[in-house]
């Protein structure tokens, strides 16, 4: 766990490499197709090139999709970011041994299940849960020990603090919409 901007991708990233430097299968998923997204371009950045890395939602093409999957069987692609799209029937992985779960508390328990369970055969993945926000029943496994945890406190060398504003009267919040066209207008 960690705030936003910590370097919990990073951590991800890093146990997605150890499968692939072992020879087999790593696999992120986030809820949502944005976040993914953004997984990828950071992961893509981070990279620069040197390990193909492929997206699965629920918007991935026909002809992309079959040959994204057939490459995930095959084992010809070693890394995938996705979202639900992951725990479908038809996505298959030769050798899945890294999940990577985005703000878990978004997936129930058997869609989490339902990753885990692409691995071959009777074998369990590493599975690593990040978020910014523990829920409740992530605490309740936290402390029956069926879960581990790591917080990541401090930021990355040279990144700047989050500052979190609450716009609760009309006046605020015009200002806020104004910062956001300043934002945007700056090409943020």
């Amino acid at each position: 766990q960690g705030d936003v901007g910590s370097g919990k991708t990073v951590v991800a990233l890093y146990a997605l490499l150890r499968a692939v430097e072992s020879g087999r299968q790593g696999a992120l998923m986030a809820p949502t197709e944005t976040l993914a997204e953004q997984h990828l371009a950071t992961i893509d950045g981070l990279l620069g090139g040197t390990l193909p890395v492929e997206l699965l939602t629920g918007s991935t093409t026909a002809a992309r999709r079959r040959d994204l999957l057939a490459r995930l069987g095959s084992g010809e692609l070693a890394l995938v970011v996705g979202t639900h799209a992951l725990i479908e029937d038809s996505v298959e992985f030769r050798d899945l041994a890294v999940c990577v779960v985005d703000e878990q508390h978004r997936f129930g328990v058997r869609q989490r299940a339902a990753l885990d369970a692409k691995a071959p055969g009777e074998l369990a993945p590493h599975v690593l849960h990040m978020t910014a926000t523990p829920i409740p029943r992530t605490m309740a496994l936290l402390r029956y020990g069926d879960l581990d945890v790591t917080t990541l406190r401090e930021l990355p060398r040279g990144r700047r603090p989050v500052t979190t504003h609450v716009a609760s009267t009309d006046a605020e919040r015009a200002r806020a919409y104004e910062r956001i066209r300043e934002e945007l207008d700056a090409g943020r």
